[in-house]
């Protein structure tokens, strides 16, 4: 059975977290898309990780964790990050990338820095992790794909062509140092060395481990709101952040997915630029921020204090539309407790008409959030197993989200840890 586990929003929902969880009832784990712009946060018997490249999956020996074709891969920091958990006593994770990987290459994180800089303010606030340049390159056909690697021939002829075509940018627009093709291919060599006992066919793998019956996870970055069709555009990333793409950036066919996973957020947050209409300010903001994930709302690869605000039921019920949700994971609801009454975005208004459906950017830039407000519960839910054992506004809040997203709100996670998760049926 094939399940994708992705977000409903901005990113930052609380996914490795449920990837953890789930993974431990799973053989294989595949990230599909995205690269180490983004981190998930896991809290478990090794420790505290913020995992960048490699699935959320990699804490159990029986599983195997597949870096899938989607996904942009950045070979050194692959490496780094496998052996960083082996220095914190982490067993060696079993590892596959596939061989239609595309390599993430220093000078996209150079032309995502100098980009950045030349559009100044009017930027799209990237991580300045090569990212988009990454994606660019690979829909333009200039990019280097992990197969490329074993031919060496036709791998230098490539260097000529893509330094031919990166020199002018870096000398007329830029005015930045140029590229040279024969360092670029001893780089591109060095790489085949690092991923080379890695290298699968892994459409192949996974169509077989599919007709064995084995459980699969599809793990996605960010969320629905990023995505480059879906999303706010153009404050979005560059890979679909869909589960329906995840039968494309893994290598299977889509009717396998049988279960997508939506995970939601007990309130909003989100890094970076862009439309959210729930976002609040001051001291308001800043104990929520404080108060929020594991270590208060800070993004797990930039350390950039993450944008909150209430909960979004707009966004929330378009995104877990746009994933094709069969159940949603409630995420951080334990911290939520300090609050007397809570506000929930249940529309918004845009030119004096109160609206529920998800509009396209420019009229989301002008929306004002109309809020409704449910009262509090006062006291710590960690800990606590039983749906029944919540306090009753609490259970009242969770309620009345199912009902504004609708979708099923199967788990309720009321705290950092792998076992910290209340199952609904």
């Amino acid at each position: 059975m094939v399940r994708a586990i992705v977000g409903a929003n901005w990113g930052d929902e609380g996914k490795g977290k449920i990837t953890d969880m789930l993974a431990k009832e799973s053989d294989i784990i595949i990230r599909f898309q995205g690269g180490s712009n983004a981190g998930h946060t896991i809290i478990n018997e090794y420790g505290k990780f913020a995992l960048h490249l490699l699935p959320s999956g990699v804490f159990y020996q029986h599983t195997t964790s597949i870096i899938g074709n989607g996904v942009a891969l950045n070979i050194p920091y692959l490496i780094k990050e496998i052996q960083s958990l082996v220095d914190r006593g982490v067993p060696k994770p079993h590892i596959l990338v596939s061989d239609r990987a595309q390599i993430l290459m220093p000078y996209h994180v150079l032309f995502d820095t100098y980009e950045e800089a030349r559009l100044a303010g009017k930027s799209f606030g990237s991580t300045k992790s090569g990212i988009a340049p990454f994606y660019s390159d690979k829909y333009a056909k200039i990019g280097f794909q992990v197969s490329e690697l074993f031919d060496e021939e036709l791998l230098r002829e490539k260097c000529q062509r893509v330094c031919e075509i990166k020199n002018v940018l870096l000398e007329h627009l830029y005015h930045k140092p140029l590229l040279n093709a024969d360092e670029l291919f001893d780089e591109l060599i060095s790489y085949r060395e690092m991923i080379r006992p890695y290298v699968c066919d892994v459409s192949s793998y996974l169509y077989h481990a599919i007709k064995e019956g084995k459980n699969i996870l599809l793990e996605g970055q960010l969320g629905s709101l990023k995505d480059p069709d879906h999303g706010i555009y153009p404050m979005v990333t560059s890979s679909s952040t869909l589960a329906a793409y995840g039968a494309i950036g893994a290598g299977i066919a889509p009717y396998e997915i049988k279960n997508i996973t939506t995970v939601v957020k007990a309130y909003s947050s989100a890094v970076g630029a862009g439309a959210f209409v729930s976002e609040i300010f001051g001291e308001e903001a800043e104990e929520l921020r404080h108060r929020g994930g594991d270590g208060g709302e800070y993004g797990a690869t930039t350390g950039r204090p993450r944008r909150v605000g209430w909960f979004d039921a707009v966004a929330t019920r378009y995104g877990c539309r746009i994933q094709g949700t069969t159940e949603a994971a409630f995420t951080v609801l334990d911290v939520l407790g300090y609050l007397d009454e809570i506000p929930v975005c249940i529309g918004y208004e845009i030119d004096g008409e109160v609206t529920r459906e998800f509009p396209t950017t420019a009229k989301l830039e002008k929306a004002k959030p109309v809020f409704t407000r449910l009262p509090g519960w006062k006291c710590d839910i960690r800990g606590i197993k039983n749906y029944e054992e919540l306090p009753e506004n609490c259970r009242r809040y969770i309620e009345f989200i199912e009902k504004e997203i609708e979708t099923p709100i199967t788990m309720v996670s009321n705290g950092p840890g792998r076992e910290d998760i209340i199952f609904r049926k």
